[in-house]
């Protein structure tokens, strides 16, 4: 039985090496692939970290609010304010997509905050019974204050978001403050009081020997390694096929050897395809990102992990190559339906887009993927320091996929040739 694995192994290694340039390009283009991705999506990173979004800002109050927001602005670090504008030119250039966003800030904003405040504080404290300065005139309470956003209709939600809440928290803590002082001139009480927020956010983060900061390399080496494991689908497919149209497989089905050794042949010629594919994905992000200013793939204490699951992944792959060789007809047929299922698994199995952005119904269909079982697998041993046991269900996934996929190829392959 070994004897006949070991042939069944060496004539895969023969059909390979007659393809030597097909061999070269299931190394090299995911190689390509990790490279070009992980230098485009760093260095956006980089460049939306370091850069500042130009944003009009209007201050038609120039009094203490106003300079607090203006402040507070430009402080964050992300904008760059551009003062040299009225509210019907900043309308017009926002529109019209020249920038974001524009701020304005109505007149008169401080002093109706502060007259509010004076007049809801003063009415509090007569209702306590407590004495007021009579002889202060009191103060009028005026309508809420507008500040009126601009946005470019092509701006993203998010971003619409974050910038009003970002502002409405600092109106709020403007506030607040005022509103203390008001009542600290109230009681006439000199003491300090503080106003400092009564809850915070702390953020808790797994206690382990390896502290991982995500990046685009801890991303981009599993997740395209990945892709590059399904991408076999292709040649492993087209090799099954030729196999029918050169008559071997009427050979193999008439020899003394099983059929399933043929098919486990094939699993560990194309296995040990995937752990190379890997193990130069690997070597790429520790040895040669270094070296292009992007951040070193670490793998410290993780090596076997991420190959028990690129063994599992590679299982599954196979296995989806093998039925599609036995079912597909032609070349045709398998080529392009195999490059383009493999595609729609990396899509749906979060290979591109986080699956927790997709719609609802989406991250539903993404749980069925072998390549979400995979990506989820090497995310648990890269960022959350998971072991085996961490892994095992994505692992039981993998391997009942093959399973499944080469039990079917089987019956089909039998009932097709059937006398």
């Amino acid at each position: 039985m070994l004897y006949k694995l070991w042939r069944s192994f060496f004539k895969e290694i023969l059909l390979l090496k007659r393809d030597i340039g097909g061999i070269v390009i299931i190394f090299l283009m995911p190689l390509l692939l990790i490279i070009t991705i992980t230098l485009i999506q760093d260095s956006t990173f980089k460049n939306l970290e370091g850069s500042k979004i130009p944003i009009i800002f209007i201050d038609n109050d120039h009094s203490e609010i106003s300079k607090k927001i203006e402040s507070e602005l430009k402080a964050s670090k992300s904008f760059q304010l551009l003062p040299n504008y009225n509210e019907n030119s900043a309308k017009e250039a926002v529109f019209s997509g020249d920038y974001q966003m524009a701020i304005v800030i109505p007149q008169n904003l401080t002093k109706d905050i502060n007259s509010n405040i004076d007049s809801k504080v003063q009415t509090i404290v007569s209702s306590f019974g407590l004495e007021t300065d009579s002889t202060a005139t009191k103060p009028v309470a005026s309508k809420a204050k507008d500040i009126h956003l601009y946005f470019d209709p092509a701006t993203n939600a998010g971003f619409k978001n974050s910038v009003m809440n970002a502002i409405n928290k600092m109106v709020f803590e403007i506030e607040n403050k005022k509103i203390y002082k008001a009542f600290q001139d109230q009681l006439g009480t000199t003491e300090d009081l503080d106003n400092k927020s009564l809850i915070t956010f702390k953020e808790i983060v797994p206690k382990s020997a390896f502290e991982v900061k995500p990046n685009s390399v801890q991303h981009n080496v599993p997740a395209w390694a990945l892709f590059a494991i399904f991408f076999i689908v292709v040649p492993l497919s087209i090799n099954l096929v030729k196999e029918k149209s050169q008559g071997t497989s009427v050979r193999v089905r008439v020899s003394p050897t099983p059929y399933y050794i043929h098919i486990l042949g094939k699993t560990f010629t194309y296995l040990i395809i995937c752990v190379i594919q890997f193990l130069l994905m690997v070597a790429v992000g520790v040895c040669l990102f270094p070296y292009m200013d992007l951040p070193q793939f670490d793998v410290t204490g993780k090596m076997f992990n991420l190959l028990i699951v690129t063994l599992f992944a590679g299982l599954a792959a196979i296995g989806f190559g093998i039925l599609l060789g036995t079912v597909a007809d032609t070349q045709e047929q398998s080529a392009p339906f195999g490059a383009t299922s493999v595609v729609v698994l990396a899509a749906i199995g979060g290979i591109w887009v986080p699956v927790f952005l997709m719609p609802e119904f989406m991250q539903s269909i993404a749980k069925f993927s072998p390549m979400n079982w995979g990506l989820n697998a090497y995310y648990d041993i890269i960022l959350r320091n998971s072991g085996i046991g961490g892994i095992a269900k994505e692992l039981i996934f993998l391997f009942l996929f093959y399973l499944a996929m080469v039990g079917i190829s089987l019956i089909y392959e039998r009932k097709q040739n059937a006398v």
